[in-house]
C-alpha cells in the first residue's frame, strides 16, 4: 500500500492506474462503517484509493475540530488489510491556498437541516470533495448513506458539475446495540451511550408507525420526539430524497432524519423508507 501525502504524488500515482479505480474519503478514526465503503470499492474496482484528512473547512467556530480523533497508524493498519491499495493523508497547508477559489453549497438545500444549524458546514465539505474527486479522478466513489444530506448534495454538485465519477450510497452500519457508528461515539461515556440508544429507537418508532399504515409526517415526528425526550433534539425532520418536506410519507421516497445532543456530543441518525 502506497502512502502518498501531497497532491501531487496523488495526481501522478493516478495517472500510473489502468482499470477501474474507486475513491473511499474519509476524516480517518476508521471503524466498520468506513471498512463497509472501503470492501464495496475493492470489491467493485481493480483499484482502491482512501484518503484520510480532518477536513478544517467543515467545521465551524467551536466545534471539535482540534479534538476530532486521529488515529492515523491504526487507520494505516485497517486499509492495509483490507486491499486498499493507496492512502491519501495530505496535510491542510497542501490543499488549501490563502485565498482560495470558493465553491458554495446551494442556497436552499444547503441550509436546511444540517445546513440550518451549521451554516458553511456544507460549503466545506463540497470544497473539500471537489478537490479530492479531481485528484483521484475515480470511476466510482463511496459515500454513507449515515450522512443523508451531505450525500445528496455531492450527488447533486457531481451532477451539475458534469464530473465523470459514480457516486455510490452505502448503507448505515449499526453497532450491536443499533447506534449507528461514527467516529464521534468515542467521545461518548458509558451512561451516554446508553441514553444516545434513544436515537435509533425513535427511528424504529416511527419506521414502525409507517409499517402499521400511520402516513401523517406530523404525527410520526410527535411520536418520534417523545422517545427522545431524556437527550437535546436539535431537529426531528421527515424529507423525500430531494429535502423537500412532506406532509406524508411517500414509501420508497421517504428519509426520517434525528439530529441530537447526549452530552456535549452531537449526533445524527437516518432511516429510508
Amino acid at each position: 500500500m502506497k502512502i502518498l501525502r501531497t497532491p501531487k504524488e496523488l495526481q501522478e500515482y493516478r495517472k500510473s492506474l489502468s482499470g477501474s479505480v474507486g475513491f473511499v474519503p474519509t476524516m480517518g478514526a476508521l471503524h466498520k462503517g468506513h471498512l463497509s465503503l472501503i470492501e464495496k470499492s475493492v470489491a467493485q474496482n481493480e483499484h482502491t484509493i482512501v484518503s484520510i484528512f480532518v477536513n478544517p473547512t467543515q467545521f465551524l467556530p467551536g466545534e471539535d475540530f482540534e479534538k476530532y480523533p486521529r488515529r492515523y497508524e491504526a487507520d494505516k493498519k485497517i486499509c492495509k488489510l483490507a486491499g486498499v491499495d493507496a492512502l491519501f493523508m495530505p496535510e491542510a497547508s497542501a490543499m488549501y491556498e490563502k485565498d482560495e477559489v470558493l465553491i458554495k453549497a446551494p442556497r436552499q438545500k444547503g441550509y436546511v437541516l444540517e445546513g440550518h444549524f451549521r451554516p458553511g458546514h456544507f460549503d466545506g465539505v463540497l470544497q473539500v470533495v471537489n478537490k479530492l474527486l479531481h485528484l483521484a479522478n475515480p470511476h466510482r466513489a463511496y459515500f454513507g448513506k449515515k450522512d443523508a444530506q451531505q450525500l445528496f448534495l455531492i450527488q447533486k454538485m457531481v451532477k451539475e458539475f458534469f464530473m465523470d465519477t459514480q457516486i455510490v450510497p452505502c448503507e448505515i452500519v449499526r453497532d450491536d446495540d443499533g447506534l449507528a457508528l461514527s467516529s464521534r461515539n468515542l467521545y461518548l461515556s458509558p451512561e451516554e451511550r446508553q441514553k444516545a440508544l434513544a436515537i435509533p429507537r425513535a427511528l424504529k418508532r416511527g419506521v414502525k408507525l409507517i409499517q402499521q399504515g400511520e402516513f401523517k409526517t406530523k404525527t410520526i415526528r410527535n411520536e418520534m420526539l417523545k422517545v427522545l425526550s431524556d437527550i437535546k433534539v436539535e431537529y426531528v425532520e421527515i424529507v423525500n430524497k430531494n429535502f423537500d418536506s412532506i406532509d406524508t410519507v411517500e414509501i420508497g421516497n421517504t428519509i426520517l432524519l434525528i439530529a441530537a445532543y447526549v452530552g456535549n456530543t452531537r449526533l445524527i441518525d437516518n432511516v429510508w423508507v
